[in-house]
């Protein structure tokens, strides 16, 4: 087939996130089985305009502010001058609305819906604009097959009004290459939790700080690494420093893939306090390295974490519970043993190749619906 795929970013925009990693681990594996795929984007700073990676032809056109209204006329364009049989529409911020203005089968992906979770994030105005964006998603794609990464994913969409019918459901996979357990690597020295990501005022993250000053009167000697970067770093530094904790949390900003594993493995639990997630594919990563999770018990999270087996949930901005579940696995090391045993059995239901297989047969499907 000859593929177009349509997504805000690229896996190397310096804002790509899990989003991108899911659409880019599927359509590579899509390509290495002969199939030619055209990924349509936005730009960035130093970014080249077109360029091929994996064998997958990127185009990047405006930037993350302007590319839904500049899209459109572009995707004409390339629908135009190119044969596509299939359009994979990566829903991750505002919808494209694509059924406007283009025809040709489409397969609606969807890793997560802001709804008004994007209130938490951003000024009122802004999210005003990005929810009422959301809003015509139903109407608009309805009679279109959407794939999610989550049980979560589908259930909100499909209370929105879209047919379960039309509702495939594929986990993300892992790279079990990359992300694997190595008995020979030991844990810091020191009591050490855990956050990667983006940082964002959405994920949460002061709440993890606030868990862990109140966590530092029972356990002093314990530290938090925070790693990744975000608009929301600065008034987090600021937050710990009104704690009185700065001096215990090491922001260690953006980290190579070699050193991430290194904290994954390294670390004794890691944490994502997140509002909403698509699935949570750090939670799986950190499970692959040895480590237990805790994560909120939030759409998408629940999905990828399975309580008291892998790690815990904690009730969305009970700092009161994430502390207590913070404490137990650092200082019983018989439960962070079976969770960290447990993690690496769940892993194994996990898989990048599954997941493609899977992905391409719904696509194909899309395709020969015509």
């Amino acid at each position: 087939m000859n593929i177009l795929a349509l997504n805000w970013q690229d896996l190397t925009n310096p804002m790509a996130g899990g989003a991108e990693v899911h659409l880019e681990e599927l359509l590579t594996r899509i390509v290495s089985k002969g199939h030619e795929v055209t990924l349509f984007c936005s730009g960035y700073d130093g970014c080249k305009p077109e360029e091929t990676i994996n064998g997958i032809k990127i185009i990047r056109r405006g930037n993350r502010y302007n590319f839904n209204w500049i899209a459109p006329r572009s995707l004409r364009r390339l629908v135009k001058d190119n044969n596509y049989d299939v359009m994979v529409e990566d829903i991750n911020k505002i919808p494209f609305y694509t059924p406007l203005y283009l025809k040709i089968p489409t397969l609606v992906v969807v890793p997560h819906l802001f709804s008004t979770t994007v209130f938490r994030e951003i000024n009122a105005l802004l999210g005003l604009y990005i929810y009422l964006f959301e809003k015509p998603l139903v109407p608009i794609y309805r009679g279109r097959k959407f794939n999610v990464i989550s049980e979560s994913t589908a259930g909100d969409i499909a209370r929105r009004g879209i047919p379960e019918s039309d509702i495939s459901v594929i986990h993300c996979g892992i790279d079990s290459e990359l992300y694997n357990f190595d008995p020979g690597v030991r844990k810091f020295e020191k009591p050490t939790i855990l956050y990667l990501g983006r940082i964002k005022k959405y994920k949460s993250v002061q709440h993890l700080i606030t868990a862990f000053a109140d966590l530092l009167k029972e356990l002093p000697d314990a530290e938090l690494k925070i790693v990744g970067t975000g608009d929301y770093a600065g008034q987090l530094m600021a937050l710990a420093g009104k704690l009185k904790i700065r001096h215990k949390i090491d922001f260690a900003g953006f980290v190579s893939q070699k050193e991430k594993v290194h904290y994954l493995r390294r670390s004794h639990v890691a944490v994502c306090p997140s509002s909403k997630e698509g699935w949570g594919l750090t939670n799986i990563e950190a499970n692959a390295c040895g480590t237990a999770v805790i994560a909120a018990d939030a759409p998408g999270l629940r999905d990828s974490v399975a309580n008291d087996r892998t790690g815990f949930l904690f009730q969305y901005a009970n700092i009161g519970q994430l502390t207590e579940k913070l404490l137990t696995i650092l200082r019983d090391n018989e439960t962070r043993a079976r969770l960290e045993k447990g993690g690496l059995e769940w892993v194994k239901n996990f898989s990048w190749d599954t997941a493609a297989d899977k992905f391409l047969d719904v696509l194909e499907g899309v395709a020969s619906r015509g």
